[in-house]
């Protein structure tokens, strides 16, 4: 604990020692002017430099005061508990050698706290996302809320900032522009989304050391039910090695493309969702040494990455997007993203029995499901014939089969690294005209074709 006073003693003599170099330097700089009006105007330059620098000097005293109340109540828990919290494991040096599910042995405990780290730009419509946030969280101990804030935007700042000790706010030093390829200039912003996932991540399970988080992104708006769905399907991320997250998103989740009045449902997914995701500080440890440069939720979406592990989505989005502005210009968010429907109904998910979805008892019951269906053709189900037969199945046997059934029938139609949005084995599972389809391959399906992209 005394290190830890310590670090925060060397932060404000280091803040005050650079202050006094700061003015120093600027007493002492030759002058580069021959007359009194040039002499104003230097004095006029200089002042403005020293008051931006004591600007940015002021952050840093803040963050400083931040991180000694967190140490603080951190201290206070080990005197009252007498144990110290878990290290942080060393991350690994490189990619792993195979691309199948490895079973881990977590080192959380299904009580462990799961902060919320919200990221954010310059959007100052976060204030929607955190009210939210604020409003439905059970618990300030369990959920503490984490804002990592790029970009530098102040008017986003001050709204942050205006929260108070209801939220902790860090700031990403690292503003600068990146060296990208000419062909990828107009991407900039990835490169800088990606940097700031890195750097925020690496904070939350490095310098704060938490086992567990709860990623946002700023244009998020949750649902009522969104913390006590984390909850309990927490355990479970920690108990089956298939699983690699835990998302609040289906990206086929359109009203009229999911059962509403069974919002308990929930499913496992090969797709990564993102949007709103629970990941443990193991999975870090795998992806802080090789993370991307840009483009992290696709690179996510890759083999390598994946490793033939699932995640967690539900029937009813827990999330919903408000953001068309941002580095993608809207791209999907008038086609798909702003009809996603937003749960609004509170499902004690705590009080349910969630093993069903562990892969072995998940696949015992799901798949007999979807290939007991009656196979229809998309041009039947188009027609609403057979309606006498409930729940139906279409087939698709290709790349292009696949895409033409999909849009023919409202749902996503990209692949990934050949795995379909929402889709496990394959199967996509969704509402069309008020009844259960499974869009799906032949049922000797033996993997997925990166290709299919």
């Amino acid at each position: 604990m005394l290190k830890k006073s310590s670090l925060v003693l060397w932060g404000v003599v280091l803040f005050v020692a650079w202050n006094a170099l700061l003015l120093f330097f600027l007493w002492t700089r030759p002058p580069a002017f021959d007359d009194h009006s040039h002499l104003t105007e230097e004095v006029i330059r200089l002042a403005q430099d020293a008051e931006l620098e004591l600007e940015n000097q002021k952050d840093l005293l803040q963050q400083i005061h931040r991180y000694s109340a967190l140490w603080s109540k951190k201290r206070k828990k080990v005197e009252e508990t007498g144990r110290l919290p878990p290290p942080a494991a060393a991350s690994n040096t490189g990619a792993l050698p195979t691309t199948e599910a490895v079973p881990h042995r977590s080192r959380a405990s299904p009580d462990a706290v799961l902060p919320v780290v919200v990221i954010a730009c310059d959007r100052s419509t976060v204030r929607r996302c955190l009210d939210k946030l604020l409003h439905y969280r059970p618990s300030r101990e369990r959920f503490p809320i984490i804002v990592s804030q790029d970009c530098g935007h102040e008017e986003t700042a001050r709204v942050i900032a205006s929260y108070g000790e209801a939220v902790m706010h860090i700031k990403q030093p690292d503003l600068s522009d990146i060296p990208v390829p000419t062909d990828h200039r107009k991407f900039q912003g990835y490169y800088k989304i990606a940097r700031h996932y890195r750097w925020a991540l690496s904070q939350v399970f490095r310098t704060f050391q938490y086992q567990a988080a709860i990623v946002v992104e700023d244009d998020l708006e949750v649902a009522p039910d969104f913390f006590e769905y984390f909850q309990a399907a927490f355990p479970l991320l920690l108990a089956d090695p298939s699983l690699w997250c835990v998302s609040a998103w289906n990206d086929n989740g359109k009203e009229q493309m999911v059962e509403a009045g069974r919002p308990e449902l929930l499913y496992r997914t090969d797709f990564f969702p993102g949007l709103g995701w629970l990941l443990l500080s193991e999975l870090w440890d795998e992806l802080e040494a090789k993370w991307p440069r840009a483009f992290w939720d696709d690179w996510m979406r890759q083999p390598e990455q994946r490793r033939s592990r699932s995640c967690i989505r539900p029937e009813v989005s827990r999330t919903m997007t408000f953001g068309r502005k941002g580095v993608s210009h809207g791209q999907f968010f008038d086609q798909y993203l702003k009809f996603i429907k937003l749960n609004d109904r509170f499902v004690p998910f705590t009080q349910l029995d969630l093993s069903y979805l562990k892969k072995e008892e998940y696949e015992r019951s799901f798949l007999p499901k979807v290939y007991g269906a009656p196979e229809l053709r998309v041009e039947e189900l188009q027609g609403n014939q057979h309606r006498e037969l409930g729940t139906v199945r279409v087939q698709y046997s290709s790349r292009d089969s696949f895409k033409a059934f999909a849009k023919a029938l409202g749902v996503m139609d990209d692949l990934k690294s050949g795995v379909p949005r929402a889709g496990y084995r394959g199967i996509v599972s969704f509402l069309y005209r008020g009844r259960r389809v499974y869009l799906a391959p032949p049922s000797d399906w033996t993997g997925y074709d990166p290709s299919w992209s």
